[in-house]
């Protein structure tokens, strides 16, 4: 793909077009150069960041600037928005917004850039009771983000009613194309009987992140234990149910060990997990944007171990 000029950012609206150009920081990353000394800042030792979903640059070990394709403007908006609306509420840092701006329709930020080490690249490593107390302070995390009035985010599309209705809808193709097991795709339809009652539609909405996974926070360690330290990537944040940032470390990390899922709940705050939890959890978790359990469940020999979504809700969410 050519560009018009080394200064322009290209106009394109499909998904292929775009990864190839994120994969080939030389067609970008001079613009991102360009727009960072447009505002001021130093420009000596960028470092590009190859995963993500956007562009995204590190300037130096203080900032980023993430450039936002205009197809994924409503990521700009979350993000923006989240950050706005988050700053000074938490105990745990975020980044802070130094700049924004538009470069050829494409939205920009730059954001301070948080010390720690990326969650992913030592959470295998942990022992477990440092799984578990991480657990409890990331329930305690998701709960006081959730505390953070909503603002002008309260109105972010999708709305939580047209969401869920949207992935009961889907549910079962969904997960019949992503590979499901007959076994489980047998009890969906009770299951979706159930989540219509068991899920809120209407309850007041609360801030949901949607993915509070290890690739998107950072942990410090202070004599040997090892805490939260930072939390980042708000660019999927929705309005509704409380439980739904459940999901993320519930099959992420907890991986249905019993002390893992109750210091969660009780970091969330909440002390008892009983069978209807469980299956408004389970429902949750066949219903969230993201979903597709072949990828997401960390309990090694799930499939085999249970024979239903009964099974598979008491195995993920043990006690």
């Amino acid at each position: 793909m050519t560009m018009a000029s080394s200064q322009e950012l290209p106009a394109f609206t499909d998904a292929e077009s775009f990864r190839a150009l994120r994969f080939d920081p030389a067609q970008w990353l001079p613009i991102a150069l360009d727009i960072a000394r447009g505002h001021g800042l130093d420009t000596s030792s960028p470092h590009v960041f190859a995963t993500g979903t956007n562009l995204v640059v590190g300037l130096g070990d203080k900032l980023i600037l993430k450039i936002f394709p205009p197809m994924l403007h409503a990521q700009f908006v979350s993000e923006r928005g989240s950050l706005t609306q988050l700053a000074g509420h938490l105990d745990l840092p975020i980044p802070e917004i130094v700049a924004e701006g538009m470069r050829d329709g494409w939205p920009y930020l730059v954001i301070t850039r948080l010390t720690g080490t990326l969650g992913s690249e030592v959470w295998p490593q942990l022992p477990e009771d440092q799984k578990e107390r991480l657990l409890r302070q990331i329930g305690e995390t998701i709960a006081s983000v959730q505390r953070v009035p909503l603002g002008p985010l309260a109105s972010i599309e999708p709305r939580w009613n047209d969401l869920m209705r949207a992935q009961m809808q889907g549910c079962k193709a969904r997960h019949t194309r992503l590979g499901l097991a007959p076994k489980f795709l047998e009890g969906l339809d009770d299951l979706l009987r159930d989540a219509e009652k068991l899920i809120p539609m209407d309850a007041p909405p609360v801030f949901l992140v949607g993915e509070y996974i290890p690739e998107n926070f950072l942990l410090a360690c202070d004599d040997g234990q090892w805490s939260l330290a930072g939390l980042f990537d708000f660019g999927d944040v929705l309005a509704g149910w409380r439980e739904y940032d459940l999901l993320g470390p519930g099959a992420f990390m907890a991986a249905g060990r019993p002390g893992r899922v109750k210091s969660l709940l009780e970091g969330f705050g909440y002390e008892k997990l009983d069978t209807t939890l469980k299956r408004r959890l389970m429902a949750l978790m066949l219903l969230h944007r993201a979903s597709d359990l072949n990828s997401h469940i960390c309990i090694e020999g799930w499939q085999e171990q249970a024979d239903d979504l009964i099974e598979l809700q008491e195995l993920i969410w043990a006690e």
